[in-house]
């Protein structure tokens, strides 16, 4: 069987998207850029939004990627249950388009954050395509590098994404334990990410594809895009899906 093709769609003022090239080998992964003034995709079996400062992130983060020419075909692709994958200025791209809910704003200590952090996974079967190897309530341990990684939304949104299990990553202790000293922006309900009603669109802050590999500090990044690997491999109808 030949590796998925994955497209890792690049704006201007990424940088995330190497890292993800870089490693998609170590996750059986046959990944290739794509340029955001592209319209198709070009025959992939998933996407990811990389992290970094589209366009600068001037006026909002990801306000003005979300206007991008490859946008509406990922929102269709997506719509037809293909695999997204936003980490960081992804994630506020996908919220910026409208493919998940809420906003992420200024960190609540108006610093930018680069460190490593906990998280618990919470549902994972709520996101199969992305969180399916993993564990309900596993700790893991990846990257964070933002300053505008505080998630909001309101309180009917936050309502039906707790009663839905659509919060699926959690800041945490490294015991899995989710406390307010584990927060490390004043997200609401700690959350760091979420999924689509359907599971197969995930937004995070953290950054895997920057804990693929035990010599720069951690591995458990695998796991989220192994994951993808494994799902892939089980849907009968992914072809169909590229576009």
């Amino acid at each position: 069987m030949s590796p998925p093709r994955i497209a890792v769609v690049v704006f201007p003022g990424t940088w995330s998207d190497r890292d993800f090239l870089d490693v998609a080998p170590l996750v059986g992964w046959d990944a290739r850029p794509v340029w955001h003034a592209e319209r198709e995709l070009g025959g992939v079996d998933a996407v990811v939004l990389p992290g970094g400062f589209a366009h600068g992130d001037y006026l909002r983060t990801g306000a003005i990627a979300r206007f991008s020419p490859i946008m509406p075909a990922i929102e269709s692709f997506a719509a037809s249950g293909g695999a997204v994958l936003g980490s960081c200025n992804g994630f506020q791209v996908l919220c910026e388009a409208g493919m998940l809910p809420g906003a992420l704003l200024r960190n609540d200590h108006l610093e930018f954050r680069c460190d490593w952090q906990w998280l618990r996974v919470e549902a994972p079967a709520s996101c199969p395509a992305w969180l399916g190897q993993i564990a309900d309530g596993q700790p893991i341990r990846l990257p964070i590098s933002h300053g505008e990684g505080r998630y909001y939304a309101d309180e009917a949104t936050l309502s039906q994404l707790e009663a839905t299990q659509r919060v699926v990553l959690r800041y945490a202790e490294a015991d899995g334990r989710v406390t307010s000293d584990a927060n490390p922006n004043g997200s609401l309900h700690g959350i760091a990410g979420i999924t689509n009603g359907r599971g197969n669109v995930l937004g995070l802050m953290p950054h895997p594809e920057r804990a693929a590999e035990a010599e720069v500090g951690g591995s458990d990044g695998r796991l989220i895009l192994r994951s993808l690997t494994t799902w892939l491999a089980e849907q009968p109808v992914a072809a169909e899906r590229r576009l």
